[in-house]
């Protein structure tokens, strides 16, 4: 039987000004409170410096809240050989912080992910992109490489799981890219973290069919799941206006769970079937102006309640 949790992340509260507040910034506590209360029991670590950076006091911050540390996002320009010794050094950096504020029953993951909406071709046509805006054999090696390399280096200094964020915006954003990353590059070493919202406007999808055959095509390299939704008229009209990544964003194409075209009823006994064990993290992208973060926090975890989450 599976025994799934839920998670949250820190872009789901914008790590911005909160509105309302007289333009106060966001603090870790703040939103870390709002977290809990709204029925999480994990988080990622968001930006670094968002969160305490010395182990003892991360845990001081998570700890009284009843509150997991689930994992981090580490973007990295992987299509630059010369970023990936800095890659390497920035995640081992966030792994041992990691590693020394962990739960007892729970390994935090590096989530490793391009430099998204770093390159202006992919940030344009995100949503609708194809094959020949894409690496080149050539590309794709390098890109590998530069992978391989940052999660070997989690891997040897902290032990801890390291996995791939295919996203919009970068050059792991289409199922046949992901193929293409995972083909390149060790399971041993990598696994995949499958982003329901990402995955259907990375393939297009409008019913919800795709994302559920990405789900199957993808099912042995999966080792984290993120639960974001996405709304398929905004898709459709980012496409055919020609928004870039950040409009889409911002025109709410990322909507709240059950409002677009992912099937989370049936992902949700899919990863039951397989047993899955562990966290699923949900995200709501926020920009200013969007609303309440933490109305949106409640109103996705009411939604998941329906699942039996």
């Amino acid at each position: 039987m599976s025994s799934i949790r839920l998670g949250n992340a820190p872009c789901s509260w914008g790590s911005l000004e909160f509105e309302g507040l007289g333009g106060q910034p966001l603090t870790c506590e703040r939103m870390l409170d709002e977290l809990a209360e709204t029925g999480y029991c994990g988080t990622e670590f968001g930006d670094w410096g968002f969160m305490p950076t010395e182990p003892a006091a991360l845990r001081a911050v998570l700890e009284p809240r009843g509150l997991t540390m689930v994992g981090a996002f580490v973007p990295v320009r992987f299509c630059s050989e010369a970023a990936h010794a800095a890659g390497a050094e920035a995640a081992v950096r966030v792994a041992r912080l990691l590693a020394g504020a962990a739960s007892p029953d729970h390994a935090p993951m590096i989530i490793l992910a391009d430099d998204n909406g770093s390159v202006a071709q992919r940030t344009e046509n995100a949503g609708r992109v194809t094959a020949a805006m894409g690496l080149c054999d050539a590309g794709w090696a390098l890109f590998a490489k530069g992978v391989e390399t940052v999660a070997r280096a989690v891997r040897e200094a902290t032990g801890l799981p390291v996995g791939f964020h295919h996203h919009c915006a970068g050059y792991v954003e289409t199922p046949d890219e992901i193929d293409a990353l995972l083909q390149r590059t060790s399971p041993e070493l990598l696994g995949l973290v499958f982003d329901t919202g990402h995955f259907a406007f990375g393939a297009g999808d409008r019913d919800g069919s795709q994302t559920r055959a990405g789900l199957e095509r993808f099912a042995d390299r999966m080792v984290h799941m993120h639960y974001k939704d996405c709304a398929p008229e905004v898709a459709a009209q980012a496409a055919a206006e020609g928004w870039d990544y950040f409009q889409s964003v911002g025109k709410g194409v990322f909507c709240e769970l059950g409002k677009g075209c992912v099937d989370f009823p049936w992902t949700t006994q899919w990863l039951r079937g397989r047993d899955y064990n562990g966290f699923i993290t949900v995200e709501q992208d926020v920009l200013p102006g969007m609303g309440a973060p933490k109305e949106s926090a409640r109103r996705n975890r009411d939604y998941l309640k329906t699942l039996e989450l």
